[in-house]
């Protein structure tokens, strides 16, 4: 991108966005047809109901009861003090109300972390494959993104590669846990050698080094395991969470970023994270999801028949000869590819009205992600298509 009017931090993160950008608004799911026939496994939209009891939280708060019910909301103490709860109840960690920052999804938990934290130039390094807007936002932070690959056959983290990437100019990594699109939850031995990693380099640089946790997933955890967050293991983390993946609800915006209670100097990251919040775009929940939140915190998806969804769908596709693991957490499935081009997998894929996103998109070539934000009942419709679509492949030859 080359026009004059637009920046170069504007046009560098555009370009790492490009990929997925140009599936969204060019491929056949851009231009997939409507009506019942559709089997959109592409991205995490829902496609049943949300779980019983959001909308009639929104509804219970829906009348002002004041003159300011619908003023200008920031971190409300009520808010603040609802996650404190939750978190101590959930994870049996106690963060201070005044250490929660409630912000309008995870996406901007996450731009508002870097945004602090990130000086010009400065490195940042991010998982891959990744969740497709990382690297972008670092570039628009100001940063230098800075990709380190995950081990590609057990899906954890590749201590040596990031120990390897850290220099003197390295301000934070972002780890996702559970990953997208891996489903892989990283062990407590794999996140304390992390922060035994960070520790030792950012004494070396003399300076902090921040983990940023991005745990959209963490409440998604199949066959009854434990979620151990990052930021258990290393005090200068960011904890990124938002409540829209639970309640399948990713139009309604509403996340939070907690410090935690051995994170140092947290008292003066504190006037800056609501500073920022306030100079980018007034990045606070609305007034009506804020008002809702301690009901909501409580509100979840049917884990199980989640679980169901990616049993039955992953052992139909193994039947009819796919090859994928069974993803620890998290909404999706990633087949490896049946034809070299994943792209052109997927696009035959779409020729019997099912849409996926290709791994080419995710920097994940020859995979391609299923979503199980689908309903049960496309999940099933789907079924003939993919035996159709991989006997073509192996007829092709790959």
């Amino acid at each position: 991108m080359s026009d004059s009017r637009i920046s170069a931090r504007a046009a560098a993160a555009l370009k790492a966005m490009a990929p997925i950008q140009r599936f969204l608004t060019e491929s056949s799911w851009a231009r997939r047809p409507a009506g019942g026939e559709v089997c959109d496994f592409a991205i995490g939209n829902p496609h049943e109901m949300p779980p019983p009891g959001f909308a009639e939280a929104l509804q219970r708060q829906v009348a002002p009861r004041d003159p300011s019910w619908y003023g200008y909301k920031m971190n409300e103490a009520e808010s603040r003090a609802a996650v404190a709860a939750s978190l101590l109840s959930w994870r049996g960690i106690s963060i201070a109300p005044e250490d929660i920052f409630l912000t309008n999804g995870a996406t901007t938990g996450l731009a508002i972390a870097l945004g602090t934290v990130v000086e010009p130039d400065d490195e940042v390094i991010f998982l891959s494959p990744p969740w497709f807007q990382y690297e972008g936002m670092i570039l628009a932070a100001g940063g230098r993104a800075v990709k380190v690959g995950i081990d590609r056959k057990s899906f954890d983290l590749d201590l040596e590669a990031i120990a390897a990437a850290i220099t003197s100019r390295t301000r934070a990594i972002i780890v996702n846990s559970p990953h997208n699109p891996t489903g892989k939850i990283y062990p407590p031995a794999t996140l304390r050698a992390l922060a035994q990693i960070l520790t030792a380099a950012a004494r070396k640089n003399g300076r902090p080094l921040y983990l940023i946790s991005d745990e959209a997933y963490s409440r998604i955890i199949f066959d009854g395991r434990s979620y151990h967050s990052p930021t258990e293991h290393y005090p200068d983390s960011f904890l990124i969470y938002t409540l829209t993946k639970t309640l399948l609800t990713p139009g309604t915006r509403l996340g939070y970023i907690a410090l935690p209670p051995a994170m140092p100097g947290r008292e003066g990251l504190r006037e800056a994270i609501v500073g920022y919040q306030m100079l980018n775009g007034w990045a606070f929940p609305d007034a009506l999801t804020q008002h809702a939140l301690p009901e909501l915190l409580g509100i979840s998806l049917d884990i199980d028949h989640l679980q169901h969804k990616r049993d039955r769908l992953a052992g139909a596709l193994r039947d009819r000869g796919y090859e994928l693991h069974t993803p620890e957490a998290t909404f999706y499935l990633i087949p490896r590819s049946p034809l070299k081009d994943d792209a052109a997998f997927v696009e035959l894929l779409a020729e019997h009205h099912i849409y996926c996103v290709p791994g080419s998109a995710m920097d994940l070539p020859g995979f391609f992600r299923i979503s199980l934000s689908a309903s049960e009942a496309m999940v099933e419709r789907s079924l003939p298509g993919f035996a159709a679509a991989i006997a073509r492949a192996k007829t092709a030859g790959g």
